[in-house]
C-alpha cells in the first residue's frame, strides 16, 4: 500500500497567540492526507496542531472544529475561507498565516 501524502506546514502566528507556544512566531507540524490520493488539508494540519499545541489549537477552532469567526488563516496568499476552509489543500511547505480578523 502506498503511503499517504505528508507535508510540512508552518503556522505563522500573531503576537496575541504566541504565549500559547512559548513565545514562538512559528509552529511547524506535519499534515497528512486522508488517503494516498488526497493532499493534506488545513483541517488535517490543525488536527496535528491539536496534538502538539492543544492550547493554541483551541484558540483557533471552536467546539465544533470550525475556524473561529475572529480568526483568518491565509494560505498561499489567500484567505482559507475562499479556498474551502478546513478542506483547503495545502501544497508542500505551506505557510499558514494566522491573523485576527479585523472588526
Amino acid at each position: 500500500m502506498m503511503a499517504k501524502p505528508v507535508t510540512m506546514v508552518v503556522f505563522v502566528l500573531p503576537a496575541t497567540l504566541r504565549r500559547w507556544v512559548s513565545g514562538r512566531t512559528e509552529v511547524k507540524v506535519f499534515a497528512v492526507g486522508a488517503d494516498r490520493d488526497s493532499p493534506p488539508t488545513l483541517g488535517s494540519a490543525l488536527d496535528r496542531l491539536r496534538r502538539v499545541h492543544p492550547l493554541l489549537e483551541e484558540r483557533l477552532r471552536d467546539d465544533y472544529g470550525r475556524i473561529r469567526r475572529h480568526i483568518n488563516m491565509i494560505v498561499c496568499g489567500e484567505n482559507s475561507r475562499g479556498l474551502g476552509g478546513l478542506d483547503c489543500a495545502l501544497p508542500p511547505g505551506a505557510e499558514v498565516y494566522v491573523l485576527p480578523a479585523l472588526a
